[in-house]
Order: C-alpha cells, then sequence, then structure tokens
C-alpha cells in the first residue's frame, strides 16, 4: 500500500513515520489483502495534534478518520482505531452493495445571464462534476456517507425508486430527507 504521511506545523521524524505506516498496513491488512492508498495528515493545532487518516481500501472507496491528542502517537491511534471499525463495517457491507445498481449525474455550471441582478456579496455558483448516485437502502446511505466522511448524500432509494438524502445534523443526529409528490 502506499502510504503518504505529511505534517503541518509538524516536524515528524522517521519514528513515526515508520510507526504509522505499519500500524496502517497492519490495521488494513486485517481486512483487505491490499488497499489502493492511505494519506496520514498530523496537525498542530494550539497546544494539540489531530492525524487526519485517509485509506482507499478499493477503487472508487474512501475512508476517513480523525483523532484529537496532546501526543502525536495517541491522536493517530486514535484515528487508526476508527478507521479499524470503519473497514469492519465496510467489509462487512461489502457483500450486500455487489448486487447494487449505480446510476450517473451530471451537475453543470448555472451561468447567470447578464440581466439578472447579483445580490451584494451572494457566491457564484461554478461547480460541474460527474458522480455516481448509488441505489441503496437509507441505511446503507448513512453507512456510505458516515464511511467517506460526507455532511450529506443523494442516493436512489431501493424501496420506492426516488432520489432521497440523508445528512448529519448539527445535533449530530442523521436526517432524512424523503420527498413525495403533492
Amino acid at each position: 500500500m502506499q502510504t503518504l504521511i505529511t505534517g503541518q506545523q509538524l516536524n515528524l521524524g522517521d519514528n513515526y513515520r515508520e510507526y504509522a505506516e505499519k500500524a496502517l498496513d497492519n490495521t488494513v491488512s486485517k481486512y483487505f489483502e491490499e488497499a489502493v492508498s492511505a494519506d496520514v495528515r498530523v496537525a498542530k493545532e494550539g497546544s494539540l495534534v489531530r492525524a487526519e487518516i485517509t485509506v482507499h481500501p478499493q477503487s472508487g472507496a474512501l475512508i476517513r478518520a480523525s483523532g484529537v491528542s496532546s501526543d502525536a502517537y495517541a491522536a493517530f491511534d486514535e484515528a487508526a482505531g476508527k478507521i479499524a471499525r470503519q473497514l469492519r463495517k465496510y467489509k462487512n457491507k461489502l457483500v450486500d452493495r455487489k448486487n447494487q445498481v449505480v446510476e450517473v449525474a451530471h451537475m453543470a455550471v448555472i451561468e447567470s445571464s447578464d440581466t439578472e441582478e447579483q445580490a451584494g456579496d451572494a457566491p457564484v455558483i461554478i461547480a460541474e462534476m460527474q458522480t455516481n448516485i448509488p441505489v441503496c437502502t437509507v441505511s446503507a446511505a448513512v453507512m456510505q456517507m458516515d464511511l467517506e466522511g460526507l455532511p450529506a448524500l443523494l442516493f436512489k432509494n431501493v424501496a420506492n425508486g426516488s432520489l432521497n438524502m440523508v445528512y448529519r445534523r448539527s445535533d449530530n443526529n442523521i436526517g432524512w430527507v424523503n420527498p413525495t409528490d403533492k
């Protein structure tokens, strides 16, 4: 597995890099024979250290976790523990996900005409990307949102075939948007 370890406002020594790489290899190899890549970013935040780990166990999959502590090793261990739990969940759900259908949506830039008034400091929409919309259950969508560390996920609901959205609320609970025709 290709692992990139970087420090921001910290000088990470060779011992830390070896420790992190070996621990991450051991954690990932418990659940997958070979991962595509992993990134570890360690940053100083005041008196604390934040370690963020991103693992690509398969092509297209993305799992993220972070840990915060006063020690860089403890922050990494906390994040690695979260990664291990998420990899276990992901591995257990892979069998269910093999039979899923994926639809593709294309999002494009909406350009305003010169006659439209721009409101003060309103941001301009400048996004164009193609993304996969998974066809899954609500619980599978929540799991995928958590694994990828996303704030929200749009998906096609297996139960009724309509587009739904799950999102993380400010109180850390999950919200579910299930539109109805009226």
